[in-house]
């Protein structure tokens, strides 16, 4: 699904939110419990299901899994969920910072218990929440692409790490209950 599509939906049911911060929410719930529900997930995002079309809710579902299957493909084809590179590095900047936002919700709404190398890596991701979004030229693009591949490697080391702890898999809600 493309950004811009999936942005437009999402802003229809809460101008707040944006697609990058719903899919930063997904990776970090998904990195905590690769079983999450994408049912939790839309009510983490306090949608009202009842309120949005059957088309909506399959498409959000969707996205959800599809951003599951990424993340746990071994192919490493996982990215963040941002707007492409021909939007200004403005807004480029300000999706790296609501995805941070969401990470950080995703896996705040289900981890119980990190471990103290992971909160280093959640610290520098709530960092990242303070980018400054007065970007411009070439130096900054290439710093945020940076960032950009930092965090997708977080994602993807965090999963590893705190998916596999057992203390966190334990009080999380399984697929339907």
């Amino acid at each position: 699904m493309a950004y811009d599509a999936c942005n437009t939906i999402i802003i229809e049911i809460d101008p707040e939110l944006s697609a990058a911060e719903a899919h930063g929410m997904a990776t970090g719930m998904l990195c905590i419990n690769s079983q999450a529900a994408s049912d939790t997930w839309l009510t983490e995002l306090s949608f009202d299901k009842n309120s949005m079309t059957n088309e909506t809710i399959e498409t959000l579902s969707r996205f959800f899994e599809d951003t599951r299957d990424l993340l746990n493909n071994d192919e490493f084809e996982y990215d963040l969920f941002l707007p492409d590179a021909n939007v200004p590095l403005a807004e480029q900047a300000e999706a790296v910072k609501n995805w941070c936002r969401g990470f950080l919700f995703g896996v705040g709404s289900v981890a119980s218990d990190i471990p103290k190398n992971a909160l280093e890596i959640l610290k520098d991701i709530a960092e990242f929440t303070k980018l400054d979004d007065n970007v411009d030229g070439e130096e900054d693009e290439h710093a945020l692409m940076e960032i950009t591949e930092y965090l997708r490697s977080a994602a993807l080391l965090l999963r590893d790490e705190l998916g596999s702890d057992s203390n966190n898999m334990s009080a999380l809600p399984q697929n339907g209950e």
